[in-house]
């Protein structure tokens, strides 16, 4: 598939962002199904009690629908996050909504949760051999008058087949969404997810996953109500509306989350902010312009136990997975220690 991407990667610079995400997929689903290779045991993780092959993971975004995780899975990747999914469906922001920043090796996007909805998604997920670790982010609808409601009935309906649950508040394309993480209303909404899935059959793991853009003040807040309320984890971190006086891409003038390498700085400090706020009660998912073994040993580094990736597939493919995960075991070979030992390890100097 990495020679693939090589031709292919030409043909689809020639369509838009979303059309050639939406080739991608097509082409994705017609693939044979194929076990991803055994991977280095140093790389094995244990958290949120579940076990991972590896710590690197899919972003949200890239399989809203949950029609290709068993793909993704093929391609190495220790577990894939499906959605962002909201009850109904919904076409989400007028088109063009998706641009890549190619100078920049990056993008941004104002989707909006456009999505199939919980109906279609869950039968996929139902009929999928449970196989892998497979996360579902759940959002609300754009236009629900509870949008808790929304939450707990995610968390309702995808019980019985999401390996975990990710509560996602931090989307910048929803109007008033990142409202929700505000500690009154953020108390709240916990509240009542964490009740819907202790009322399931299986209790799934709970993370919260949170903008770039919080002010410290913002942040000390959303960790208290986090460990006051025993969620199993937090995902540091979702896009940013800021814009790097560093872009080169005419394109960075879009409205939108942008994500990719010009996040990477933003998010790993903001993601060992939270390391250090947290003080060991739940682990951390890093997100943001993870796109080489450096970048994912730093995401480590300043406090990740796992890592998330998607933007830096448009540019590097699928074999940068494979790539990542070599870098990794290498260097933990080298230096003799384990990946435990590497969290947190420079938290205190970002």
């Amino acid at each position: 598939m990495t020679d693939a991407f090589a031709i292919a990667s030409p043909l689809l610079r020639l369509l838009d962002a979303e059309t050639a995400h939406h080739a991608t997929i097509a082409t994705l689903k017609l693939l044979p199904r194929r076990a991803p290779s055994a991977d280095d045991p140093r790389l094995a993780v244990h958290a949120f009690g579940l076990d991972f092959p590896n710590p690197i993971g899919l972003a949200a975004g890239f399989d809203k629908n949950a029609e290709v995780a068993d793909a993704m899975l093929g391609f190495g990747f220790g577990f894939v996050e499906v959605g962002t999914l909201t009850p109904r469906a919904q076409p989400g922001n007028p088109r063009p909504r998706a641009f890549r920043l190619i100078e920049d090796r990056a993008v941004i996007n104002r989707y909006g949760f456009n999505n199939e909805g919980h109906a279609p998604t869950l039968a996929r997920l139902s009929k999928r051999a449970r196989r892998g670790i497979v996360g579902v982010n759940i959002g609300a609808n754009k236009d629900a008058g509870d949008r808790v409601a929304d939450y707990v009935a995610g968390v309702s309906a995808f019980a019985d087949v999401a390996s975990y649950f990710t509560i996602n508040v931090s989307s910048p394309n929803t109007p008033g969404l990142r409202d929700l993480q505000e500690p009154e209303a953020l108390s709240d909404l916990l509240a009542r997810v964490i009740e819907a899935r202790d009322a399931a059959p299986v209790r799934r793991p709970l993370l919260l996953k949170i903008a770039p853009d919080l002010t410290l003040e913002q942040l000390d807040a959303i960790v208290r109500v986090a460990r006051d309320k025993r969620i199993d984890g937090m995902i540091v971190s979702n896009t940013t509306i800021s814009r790097p006086l560093t872009l080169r891409s005419p394109q960075a003038k879009e409205g939108g989350g942008l994500s990719g390498a010009p996040l990477f700085d933003l998010s790993t400090r903001k993601l060992a902010q939270t390391f250090l706020r947290v003080e060991g009660q739940f682990p951390l998912i890093g997100v943001g312009g993870v796109d080489s073994a450096d970048a994912a040993r730093a995401k480590i580094e300043a406090g990740a136990t796992l890592v998330q990736l998607y933007s830096a597939l448009v540019y590097e493919g699928p074999g940068l997975v494979t790539r990542i995960k070599r870098g990794l075991a290498e260097t933990l070979a080298r230096d003799g220690e384990a990946l435990a030992a590497r969290i947190g390890k420079r938290a205190k100097s970002f």
